[in-house]
């Protein structure tokens, strides 16, 4: 059993000596490369802002994991910014599923940038992340619960998002084996997996995530889109576009289907 001090103690020190001087930056948003998706967050994705990252069912636990690294990656390198990304999540969940730093690697995370706290408890991952969350010197905090603690409630929220905005961290609260319930997060995205599509040759396609955004403060919600992860540039892209701008033309082998799922770890 781990004490909140001691391992918040410990998240500071370690963060102090991955981390600099914290770089001003001006922008508000983290464009994520996806035209209709930036479109439609007026942008990109709100920085200093807490969303929530949903993965329904068992099978899609994998890809929301992926899609939650995905963007912590993406948040915390903008603007040269450096940050170390700070996982937090309970002990319980390690021991079932733990992060896979060659699959993190595979996704242009640097597992060396990574912090990772586990706590015996929801109770314990939602105080350590509320401090942690207003360090202003972390690139983006991943806040990872599953199910329904009765931890998690709309004050909760209210917590990590007023430190979010103070502190202009983005923290990404990962939901998994959950369903959406009141919260004080900015969006709200639902994540499945999908089948990419291969490359020529029949290469293994680039990772590939149904994505829904099924809320946003202020805007407009209610798109889905289905996105491939492009890690050498960082960005999202509409699935397929890569191989149909190349112009491959890619044969399936009979008996084999057209793509394979894609899942983190």
């Amino acid at each position: 059993m781990y004490e909140s001090n001691t391992v918040i103690g410990a998240l500071r020190a370690r963060i102090a000596r991955l981390e600099g001087a914290r770089v001003s930056e001006s922008a508000v948003t983290v464009a994520l490369g996806h035209r209709e998706i930036d479109a439609r967050l007026d942008g990109g994705l709100a920085r200093g802002r807490l969303h929530e990252v949903f993965a329904s069912e068992e099978e899609d636990a994998g890809a929301g994991a992926g899609f939650a690294a995905m963007l912590a990656h993406l948040v915390g390198c903008v603007a040269d910014r450096t940050g170390a990304v700070v996982w937090l999540r309970q002990e319980e969940a390690d021991a079932k599923a733990p992060l896979h730093g060659p699959g993190l690697a595979e996704l242009g995370f640097d597992p060396a940038g990574l912090v990772l706290g586990l706590l015996p408890d929801a109770l314990s991952v939602l105080r350590v992340a509320a401090e942690v969350v207003r360090c202003a010197d972390v690139g983006a905090v991943v806040i990872e619960l599953w199910r329904a603690p009765r931890a998690l409630d709309l004050t909760a929220s209210r917590r990590l998002a007023v430190a979010a905005a103070g502190s202009g961290v983005t923290a990404l609260l990962l939901r998994i084996l959950a369903e959406p319930s009141a919260s004080a997060a900015h969006t709200r995205w639902q994540v499945r997996s999908a089948a990419a599509v291969p490359l020529a040759a029949n290469a293994p396609g680039f990772p590939t995530l149904d994505v829904e955004l099924s809320r946003q403060r202020g805007g407009k919600a209610g798109g889905r889109w289905c996105v491939e992860w492009d890690r050498d540039q960082a960005i999202f892209r509409a699935a397929g576009s890569q191989a149909a701008l190349s112009g491959a033309v890619v044969s399936v082998p009979a008996g084999r289907p057209a793509g394979t799922a894609w899942r983190a770890g």
